[in-house]
């Protein structure tokens, strides 16, 4: 296999988010969220497992830093628990939560390795849920004045900031089909949701403008590929339905200012209700954008989604393993919108894992997905895609959502009653990834 070197500049590095790995969830005046009310609910996580200590990384954080500088990570992207922060959403302070982001930012920075932030990752405040959550339009500005308080507090060492991680995930998944907190079930209200959330990013993007305009601001969003079942018209046609009607909700306001026509036309009676300003405060502009990856869906005319595909490989999520997929999402979204700079902000596959009776997990099948997929990324940097970094998911393993602690995508493994951390092989090999620059 002939090595794919990647630029001297190209950001390595890791990602994480606050529900899945700090535990600590009571500690500190820290307020109760949706996922702690969630997986403390009967019957919603696998195996009844909770968040409340996950990894303990709020107490471990000084040991996780030293395996990233390990590691040799050039950036760490976690995200920061809002009710940590605000416990009830909006009004009281919490300098106790503060500090700890003050702390992990300084450790970080004193190992060099870049904080790259998150605001959100779906531990919404439970106060502010009670009084409409998403829906209430009432509830959009304290996320922005949450915003404000981070950027105040850490925007002088902290350069690049996103509002959400995948507001798909949160309006699909938590208020569609329930898998997720806080587990409605009301499409209609998820496609409000999806409208709010792109509002409330703008008035974060306004604040954190207003705190310091030199910060670089983007969004994370979650694109898979959508790929035709065969080269038959009505195939290419039916996925490329798919994609516009669909995986565009995010992409189409933020860089065009409306909503995709086919979009608007399949959701009918569903599509949310909008006020006059909010596209002109959606499309605002960004220093970058943050694209999540895993898999694709394939699509056929006649029998829709196709699942499973007769020969592919696929990880323990039941996600294709297709890197090629990969390239071309990336490559559609390059040539259909004006978008800036790219991270891949999460990119990584949960497989099986045993400890060796050397004491190793030698996690073959993640690092060849990982290979696979850095490869198919520098193709799309040569394809003319502005690609600026790279974050692998995840750093540790953690609490994978409604998987509980049963799905393991990190590149270190965590024995969640000791707390013990080995380093993968996978997070081996991408040591190596990241002190060569170069895919071998």
């Amino acid at each position: 296999m002939t090595p794919t070197k990647f630029p001297t500049q190209f950001l390595w590095g890791a990602a994480t988010a606050s529900y899945q790995i700090e535990g600590a969830w009571n500690e500190d005046g820290k307020g109760e969220s949706i996922w702690d009310r969630f997986s403390h609910t009967p019957g919603k996580i696998n195996n009844g497992e909770t968040g409340d200590e996950a990894c303990d990384h709020y107490h471990r954080y000084p040991e996780d830093i030293a395996l990233m500088r390990q590691l040799g990570l050039k950036a760490y992207r976690f995200s920061v628990s809002w009710p940590r922060i605000l416990p009830a959403g909006t009004g009281r302070i919490s300098e106790a939560g503060l500090d700890f982001y003050d702390r992990l930012t300084d450790a970080l920075l004193a190992a060099n390795i870049e904080p790259f932030i998150t605001l959100h990752h779906w531990d919404y405040p439970q106060a502010l849920f009670e009084q409409g959550g998403w829906i209430n339009r009432d509830n959009l500005p304290a996320f922005a004045d949450y915003a404000a308080v981070l950027a105040k507090r850490l925007g002088d060492r902290i350069q690049r900031w996103t509002t959400f991680n995948e507001p798909g995930v949160i309006a699909w998944n938590g208020y569609a089909d329930g898998e997720h907190a806080p587990g409605e079930k009301d499409i209609p209200k998820a496609m409000q949701v999806t409208h709010n959330l792109m509002v409330a990013h703008g008035l974060a993007v306004q604040a954190l403008r207003g705190v310091d305009p030199k910060l670089e601001i983007g969004i994370v969003l979650s694109q898979w590929g959508v790929d035709p079942a065969s080269d038959d018209p009505a195939d290419i046609a039916a996925a490329d339905h798919a994609w516009n009607a669909g995986e565009t909700a995010f992409l189409h306001p933020l860089f065009t200012g409306h909503y995709h026509p086919e979009m608007v036309e399949a959701l009918g009676e569903k599509f949310p209700a909008t006020r006059p300003g909010d596209m002109a405060l959606i499309a605002q502009k960004l220093d970058f954008l943050g694209i999540n990856s895993y898999s694709r869906s394939v699509i056929s005319a006649s029998q829709g989604r196709l699942s499973p595909i007769p020969g592919s490989e696929y990880t323990e999520m039941n996600w294709e393993v297709c890197a090629p997929a990969f390239r071309r999402v990336l490559n559609r979204i390059n040539n259909n919108y004006r978008v800036p700079p790219i991270y891949i902000t999460e990119n990584g596959a949960a497989f099986p894992d045993k400890i060796s009776p050397d004491g190793h997990i030698h996690d073959e099948r993640r690092l060849d997905y990982l290979r696979q997929h850095f490869t198919q990324v520098r193709l799309a940097m040569q394809d003319g895609v502005d690609i600026r970094g790279y974050f692998v998911w995840s750093l540790l393993d953690n609490f994978e959502w409604a998987f509980g602690f049963s799905k393991r995508f990190g590149l270190i493994h965590v024995d969640f009653e000791t707390q013990k951390r080995i380093i993968k092989d996978s997070g081996l090999w991408y040591s190596h990834v990241i002190s060569t620059n170069t895919v071998e």
